[in-house]
């Protein structure tokens, strides 16, 4: 029994040594992708060029609200004065600009929504391109998002060095 005891101690004493030495190897970084994201000059121009898209199409819809509240005023202004199936023609035709201009706006901002998911998934394959490179050429097994940590270490993030590589690799996404 006695034997069996010391056999056992013996084989976990070794195990433990030799998972030590195979975590000594395993080399961790986090990088932040959100950060990466919005601060590279590709990241900027996107969301530059969708803002200036969104300033532009929401001023027009803005016009368009403008015309129909004054379009509005119309209506209410006639209401005693034309008869009840003109006003009722007016008031059908009025609804119908009032809903088509509140899908177009949800249309617009899916379409929005939709362009810059498209954008962030073309610099996110790009990042991750670079990061496997990354991990190649500095032996690190393992790259976390930084949004996924609680406490680490500062010389652990390489966000700057991979914020540095895409803007060198990356000027602009399409």
């Amino acid at each position: 029994m006695k034997n069996k005891l010391s056999l056992i101690f013996l084989i976990l004493c070794f195990s433990l040594i030799i998972h030590q030495s195979n975590a000594d190897n395993l080399k961790i970084v986090f990088v932040d992708m959100d950060k990466i994201i919005a601060t590279s000059n590709a990241g900027k121009k996107i969301q530059d060029s969708l803002d200036k898209f969104a300033n532009k199409e929401n001023q027009k819809f803005d016009k368009t609200e403008s015309e129909l509240k004054k379009k509005e005023q119309e209506i209410l202004k006639q209401k005693n004065i034309i008869s009840k199936e003109e006003l009722d023609k007016k008031v059908k035709s009025f609804q119908e600009e009032l809903t088509k201009l509140r899908n177009d706006k949800v249309n617009f901002n899916r379409s929005i929504i939709k362009k810059n998911k498209e954008a962030t998934n073309k610099m996110v394959n790009a990042i991750n391109k670079i990061l496997t490179k990354y991990a190649a050429d500095n032996s690190v097994s393992l790259i976390i998002q930084k949004k996924n940590i609680i406490i680490g270490k500062s010389d652990m993030d390489i966000t700057t060095q991979i914020l540095k590589e895409f803007n060198n690799q990356v000027k602009s996404v399409n």
